[in-house]
């Protein structure tokens, strides 16, 4: 494990009782390992830990910002595109489905309907 930065000490030494089991109760892996085995001392763990918390939180901001980014350019696409199939029939000046005459259709001619022999009775 890494020694912590002086600036997270410092910011570990001045947490109240509560926010250090809050951070306490937080550490995973190897690290509460060391601390009970009195590898670290308690403010070394804190520290420590809020450094890792300080790392996945950037982490976490950078994915985020990432997910919005593509977010927004799926949906600029989208608008773009729907903005294109709404300009299209106007500039080609091709009708639009309520303005297209329907077609009208013609009755079929009928035809004589077929007549199906008469089953054969059998013999008594």
């Amino acid at each position: 494990m890494k020694l912590s930065k002086p600036e997270y000490l410092a910011k570990a030494q001045q947490l109240s009782m509560d926010e250090q089991e809050r951070l306490l109760s937080r550490m995973v892996g190897k690290l509460p390992k060391r601390l009970q085995k009195d590898k670290l001392s308690r403010e070394e763990a804190l520290a420590i830990q809020l450094e890792l918390e300080d790392e996945q939180l950037q982490e976490w901001r950078e994915r985020m910002h990432a997910l919005k980014a593509e977010a927004k350019s799926k949906e600029k696409q989208v608008k773009e595109k729907t903005e294109k199939q709404d300009k299209a029939p106007e500039q080609k000046g091709a009708k639009t489905p309520a303005e297209a005459k329907p077609a009208t259709e013609k009755p079929a001619a009928e035809k004589p309907a077929l007549k199906k022999p008469a089953a054969k009775k059998p013999a008594a």
